[in-house]
């Protein structure tokens, strides 16, 4: 049964928040039941272009790093949008980030599936799609995404979370679990 449901042009929506305000019911002849309009909030996911996100890979293609949010899995980084000089690596089925080092040699940063990254959005695509059907059916298989998100790492900060940690970071992490423990 589908519990997440893209409306177009508004996102995906996730969960109702609270009604705010349910009018006058009415019965329309020939018709059995009952129409009432009803005010309500939604909790709605749908991030700002430029928003920074942080996600998991889900896999990786030559079209790019696909990313999902747990919730949300139609989220693309396309081979343009990766830190530059990257390459594909067809054994690993991941990409390759050829991290340069100050001697001129390059040490690759591989982006296996399951690893935490963090993306800046860069572009939203809707797409109209016909009914699903009546409540309680199945939720037929889509060709085509209703709701898709484009994002690019190419820039400092962005990318896998663990590029980006310290050997400080590391140490304070420590510090606080050894502290925890002395408690």
């Amino acid at each position: 049964m589908c519990l997440q449901q893209v409306v177009l042009n508004v996102g995906l929506c996730i969960a109702l928040f609270d009604i705010t305000n349910i009018g006058h019911s009415y019965i329309f002849p020939g018709d059995g039941s009952s129409h009432t309009e009803v005010k309500f909030r939604y909790i709605v996911f749908r991030p700002l272009v430029e928003e920074i996100l942080i996600g998991k890979i889900r896999s990786c293609s030559r079209e790019g790093v696909h990313v999902t949010m747990g919730f949300f899995d139609d989220i693309l980084i396309p081979v343009n949008a990766l830190q530059h000089p990257s390459r594909f690596d067809e054994t690993d089925q991941a990409w390759v980030w050829e991290y340069p080092k100050d001697d001129g040699e390059k040490h690759d940063l591989f982006m296996d599936s399951g690893e935490s990254i963090r993306f800046r959005v860069t572009s939203e695509a809707f797409e109209e799609s016909l009914p699903t059907g009546p409540p309680g059916t199945e939720c037929p298989a889509q060709t085509v995404a209703p709701y898709k998100l484009v994002g690019g790492i190419n820039e400092p900060g962005l990318g896998l979370l663990t590029w980006w940690e310290t050997p400080d970071q590391d140490d304070d992490a420590d510090d606080n679990e050894e502290q925890e423990n002395d408690d």
